[in-house]
């Protein structure tokens, strides 16, 4: 399971986060100096990442993967305060490049990213996980707001 974990990984946020921002910042003709703060958003963001992939391998016993989902439902860890916190540390990451690389093309990216995983969640994910896990999944997604943590979550570990 480890590999299809890591095969998931690289093919998923490996690609989106970390392959395609140099890639596009190439073709970004507005392109400013570097800006350092960027590199502490990223780290950020790999961090929220890493994390979460170990919760879904570990706590979920799957992958992120479409293809492998996790078998039990993953409440654990950032999944405790926001119901997508993989995607917020993708989102992190590329917006981390767009302020590093100071590119415009790079904050387009991440707001289109955006747009898809809310799409994504709404119309396929959050289905899915309603078929799975009936009540638990009913529970915690009126307890766990979808992307943005609230204060008074934080608080409560």
């Amino acid at each position: 399971m480890f590999f299809r974990a890591l095969l998931a990984f690289v093919a998923l946020p490996g690609l989106a986060a970390f392959a395609a921002p140099p890639v596009i910042v190439l073709f970004d003709p507005w392109r400013g100096r570097l800006f350092s703060p960027g590199l502490v958003i990223m780290g950020a963001g790999v961090m929220v990442l890493f994390w979460c992939v170990r919760d879904f391998y570990v706590s979920g016993r799957g992958t992120l993967a479409p293809w492998d989902p996790p078998k039990n439902m993953v409440i654990v860890g950032l999944y405790r305060y926001v119901r997508n916190p993989m995607y917020v540390g993708v989102l992190l990451l590329v917006s981390g490049w767009a302020v590093w690389l100071s590119s415009f093309f790079l904050a387009v990216y991440a707001i289109i990213l955006a747009i898809g995983f809310h799409v994504r969640v709404v119309t396929h994910e959050e289905p899915w996980l309603a078929s799975q896990f009936g009540e638990s999944w009913d529970a915690y997604q009126r307890a766990v707001p979808r992307w943005m943590p609230l204060m008074r979550l934080l608080k409560r570990s």
